[in-house]
């Protein structure tokens, strides 16, 4: 039985475009079925079809991958997955962008040194980016929020004569029906409502 090869595709959510990878490993011959792709999160290795693929392979197949971030961002995890792959499982990997991070090509020792150490480096860069973009995200949050942006849903606001309206409620006078239906409300949302006209009442 002939060695086969397979395509990893990873994008962190479901909108991502993967077409650029995927043409990538067209290009390269690889048969779409062959091909596994997940849209979550690169920070570790808990994806279903990376999983999957892991499962289906056998010694001396081979896995092709884009780039480095792609396999994973987790500078630790992406060190010992490439350890169980070509280590544990004697798969080879090609990672696209580099070359150099091809272990068919690296069968000496000088040629795994220099892979070990060029994995390393880009590992560590996969990771510091993912902290980066964590903290530019925190940092343009923060000064959203200091610019009077708010996120999340807008909150919605009750009519004028809501006070009104609530002691008729809490006389009997109107139903939580009525009360919702005159504020333009779920019930949920009136009772929330309720609970915060009463805490600025107390």
């Amino acid at each position: 039985m002939s060695n086969k090869v397979y395509g990893y595709i990873r994008v962190s959510t479901q909108e991502q475009n993967i077409e650029r990878q995927m043409i990538a490993l067209l290009d390269a011959g690889m048969d779409r079925k062959d091909i596994y792709i997940d849209k979550q999160s690169g920070k570790n290795f808990k994806r279903p079809a990376y999983a999957r693929m892991m499962r289906r392979v056998r010694e001396g197949d081979l896995i092709i991958v884009k780039s480095i971030d792609r396999l994973g961002r987790n500078y630790q995890e992406i060190m010992e997955q490439w350890r169980i792959i070509t280590k544990e499982k004697k798969v080879d990997i090609r990672i696209m962008d580099m070359p150099l991070l091809d272990t068919t090509r690296t069968k000496d020792l000088l040629g795994t040194f220099i892979s070990d150490v060029v994995l390393q480096l880009l590992s560590f860069v996969a990771e510091n980016e993912r902290d980066n973009i964590r903290q530019r995200q925190a940092e343009g949050i923060a000064a959203a929020k200091a610019r009077g942006i708010r996120f999340g849903k807008p909150k919605i606001h009750m009519p004028d004569n809501f006070p009104e309206l609530y002691r008729q409620w809490e006389g009997d006078s109107i139903s939580t029906q009525d009360f919702a239906e005159l504020c333009n409300v779920g019930r949920s949302t009136l009772y929330k409502r309720i609970r915060e006209y009463r805490e600025l009442l107390s």
